[in-house]
């Protein structure tokens, strides 16, 4: 080897060491990066969100949301002050518009009640993380609601409208209030479906909280096995063989503000009887003997004097109920305008295997986050109405046959604000007849919904729709009210009654075609259903 080729060599070998030492720094710096930024995901994912809770801390005003909040519970006391004065010194109100009277103290009663939870929420929380802002939304979104219902009250008749707008400018204005508050929430959440969109894809088999009914014979078992190890707290029994013989008498034995589940057994019977369930009984459970069996049934109606709040023959105010195997019924008839056989105003309540039949109005979900699974639901005329954020799972929903010349609606929404957290969603179930109309069905017209306010919100996904809906498939009101400001859409129904080539052309109407848009309207985002359907013992599925 000559010198030339050793000293080539040479710096060859130089070459490669300076290399291998470059790559190893690399190396080196590259092991240090990934010790710092993933060794420890847990550590980064609690910075982040650390600073995004400190975001949401500087972005959200807490002391000036606590004024608006103590401003609306002001304005509502100071309603049912006047309330209170103008029942006992007007002599010229009729029947009706002291009723009405009597709907509007207990909807600010109710109002002041949930704003001050929501004063001890914000307290309790001042950076508003994500379920302490659905908790809030929800309250104002049913302070909404409740003034709705106040003035609702007074529209039945030229009268009673007389008579609204008489005390109107007596009444502090409580929506200005609640609006104000509504805004004031944090933009991330005030979208309170978001929330759980983040996760939904990622979601781990072990932290599958559905209690679906696959084989519905195993869950059906399931429950059976923990209504039995269960034993109730009290029984009704019409022929005297239990505590008492009336659900109403039930209920106000029951302990106020119990934290515990109270099971009232209802045996077998029809129970004649309007029964209200008051915001101070909460986690009531009624446990009946099968929706065949066992039947509560009144008559009350907005023809027969009462107002449509009033009209309920069961009202289901307290918070976490839940029913199971039992019928609410109310039998006016098509002819009594609005007479609703069960009111649900609870938040957290849950219905399964239950029956709600009538005509006009027959299941009110007033307010609040509720559920319906397997549940059979029959009417005529806007036959679910309200404003609550109402989830519909596997349930029965049949149009029943209505007077000549009356026109079939399933749903009338209520929202008034694009703000509140409500809606009707209708997934996984069937829409028909009941076999009074079947024969007839022609000579009707039937629609999905038709709008109570001014941004009412429907859902009808994954259902099955029978030929009785109209190919338009939703119906308005007068002119164009709402057809700009509605929220109604469908996703992947079928069934005659599905076909969408001939649907409505509206602005608020549209075909959901993402199952991401889709899974915000299930019972996961939309009522939060992973925080509390399992405690129900009932059966849900929480996504598509």
């Amino acid at each position: 080897m000559t010198e030339a080729n050793q000293h080539n060599l040479s710096i060859s070998k130089k070459n490669k060491k300076l290399i291998l030492a470059i790559f190893a720094s690399f190396l080196l710096v590259a092991a240090i990066i990934a010790i710092v930024t993933g060794v420890n995901p847990q550590k980064k994912s609690t910075q982040n969100d650390a600073a995004h809770a400190k975001l949401r801390k500087s972005t959200f005003p807490a002391n000036a949301f606590l004024l608006q909040v103590n401003l609306s519970i002001d304005a509502a006391q100071s309603n049912m002050y006047t309330l209170s004065k103008q029942k006992a010194t007007n002599t010229k109100l009729d029947a009706r518009q002291k009723n009405a009277t009597v709907d509007c103290y207990q909807n600010y009663d109710r109002i002041v009640s949930d704003l001050k939870e929501v004063r001890a929420i914000v307290n309790a929380d001042t950076e508003m993380t994500p379920q302490a802002a659905q908790n809030v939304q929800t309250k104002f979104s049913s302070c909404l609601t409740n003034q709705n219902s106040c003035l609702d009250g007074f529209s039945h008749s030229r009268n009673d409208r007389k008579v609204r707008a008489a005390s109107s400018s007596d009444l502090a204005n409580v929506t200005v209030s609640c609006e104000k508050a509504l805004r004031m929430l944090p933009s991330e959440q005030t979208a309170e479906m978001a929330i759980g969109l983040k996760t939904t894809n990622r979601k781990l088999k072990e932290d599958d909280d559905s209690i679906e009914g696959g084989a519905e014979w195993s869950t059906d078992r399931l429950l059976f096995q923990l209504s039995s190890l269960t034993p109730p707290d009290v029984v009704v029994a019409a022929d005297g063989r239990g505590n008492y013989t009336t659900v109403s008498a039930a209920v106000a034995g029951a302990p106020d503000y119990s934290s515990k589940r109270y099971i009232i057994r209802i045996k077998a019977g029809v129970y004649r009887e309007n029964v209200e369930v008051p915001k101070e009984k909460s986690n009531i459970m009624f446990l009946g003997d099968g929706r065949k069996t066992t039947i509560i049934t009144g008559s009350r109606s907005v023809a027969g004097g009462s107002t449509t709040y009033q009209s309920a023959t069961v009202a289901v105010e307290g918070q976490g109920f839940l029913a199971r195997d039992i019928t609410f019924q109310n039998t006016a008839g098509p002819s009594k305008y609005q007479a609703v056989a069960v009111r649900v105003e609870s938040d957290f309540a849950a219905f399964y295997k239950c029956g709600m039949l009538g005509y006009q109005n027959t299941l009110y979900v007033h307010s609040n986050r509720q559920f319906f699974r397997s549940c059979f639901i029959a009417g005529t005329i806007d036959f679910i109405v309200g404003n609550a954020a109402a989830v519909f799972q596997d349930c029965d929903i049949r149009a029943r046959r209505p007077n000549p010349g009356q026109t079939i609606t399933i749903t009338a929404q209520g929202r008034s604000n694009p703000t509140q957290n409500t809606g009707i969603v209708i997934q996984k179930c069937r829409i028909g007849v009941t076999s009074d109309l079947h024969a007839v069905r022609s000579n009707f017209s039937a629609y999905l919904g038709r709008p109570w306010k001014e941004y009412a919100r429907t859902v009808v996904m994954q259902s099955s729709i029978s030929d009785v809906i109209h190919p338009a498939g939703w119906n308005g009101l007068k002119g164009r009210f709402a057809l700009s400001t509605l929220s109604f859409a469908e996703y992947e129904n079928s069934g005659a009654g599905a076909e969408t080539s001939r649907r409505v052309t509206w602005e608020g109407y549209k075909m959901i075609t993402s199952a991401t848009e889709a899974q915000s309207f299930t019972p996961r985002n939309f009522i939060a259903g992973s925080s509390w359907l399992k405690s129900t013992t009932f059966p849900f599925s929480l996504d598509l």
